[in-house]
């Protein structure tokens, strides 16, 4: 079955006062500054208070903890990948069948993932929030209706976690820096998974 629950797309905490709005993009872009001057791991609440000139407590307020801060920074680049999937150009967006916006789904995951590296794996949550991150709660979703459209008596939501697996960003980086993998060896284990799957 699979989750009905409403799922926030990516993006700033609702409606911030002003100062609040100013107090995020100060942070924001002195955390940006450090990913750029030193890396993503470089970042931490005490580094961005610092590069930011304010208090940890402000840095802690406002994004809650190291990971929550690391979110915010991917929040952008989420939103462009999220617009792409929901509402872009097929095959990846609304407009192709079920089976190509699966097929355009795995490489594209993929490929936003790594180039954004640095940042997704700074950020990744511990294993036992992995699944609560509201972004990939939004894409199992996707991919989870996507596989019903195409295999409905499939147990999809399984499914969807199954396939997302095969790409998941950590895994990604091992076979890429451990074993030399090409990312067109990755996406090509994507599609061999999907055709597999689909007969």
């Amino acid at each position: 079955m699979i989750d009905s629950t409403p799922i926030p797309l990516a993006g700033p905490e609702g409606r911030l006062r002003a100062d609040a709005v100013r107090n995020r993009a100060l942070l924001l872009d002195a955390a940006a500054r450090i990913a750029a001057d030193r890396g993503a791991a470089a970042i931490t609440m005490e580094s961005v208070a610092t590069e930011a000139g304010v208090g940890k407590g402000t840095v802690s307020r406002r994004f809650g903890d190291r990971n929550g801060l690391l979110r915010a920074l991917l929040d952008h680049a989420e939103i462009q990948f999220q617009q792409a999937f929901l509402s872009g150009p097929p095959p990846l967006g609304p407009g192709a069948d079920a089976a190509a916006r699966l097929r355009a789904f795995g490489p594209a995951l993929l490929r936003h993932e790594h180039a954004h590296l640095d940042l997704y794996l700074a950020a990744e949550p511990p294993p036992d929030h992995r699944y609560a991150v509201p972004a990939n709660r939004l894409r199992h979703r996707h991919v989870a209706l996507l596989l019903t459209e195409v295999l409905p008596d499939a147990d999809a939501g399984l499914l969807a976690h199954t396939l997302l697996a095969s790409v998941e960003v950590v895994l990604a980086d091992h076979l890429v820096r451990t074993h030399g993998m090409p990312l067109e060896r990755i996406e090509a284990g994507w599609h061999d998974l999907l055709d597999r799957l689909l007969g």
